[in-house]
């Protein structure tokens, strides 16, 4: 059951993150439609950002999520010091 529960929960922050993910990719495009150029360096930037953030949150999440799993494996590789 606990298994389960970090799975589950680990699945919504990958769902919450993707629509973040989503939405900065519709800001980026539709900062192209932009007149003022102002509006459109901040918009740019900011969804930039915003994708940078969300994309690297999902990278981290993935990979605990494989730690997490294959817990033996990581145990198993040498270190070296």
């Amino acid at each position: 059951m606990k298994k389960s529960l970090w799975l589950l929960r680990y699945i919504i922050l990958i769902l919450i993150i993707l629509f973040f993910l989503v939405f900065g990719i519709s800001l980026l495009i539709s900062s192209y439609h932009v007149k003022n150029s102002y509006v459109f360096i901040m918009l740019f930037f900011s969804s930039s950002l915003l994708i940078l953030i969300c994309v690297s949150l999902i990278v981290g999440i993935i990979s605990q999520m494989i730690f997490r799993i294959r817990p033996e494996k990581a145990k198993d590789t040498p270190r070296m010091h």
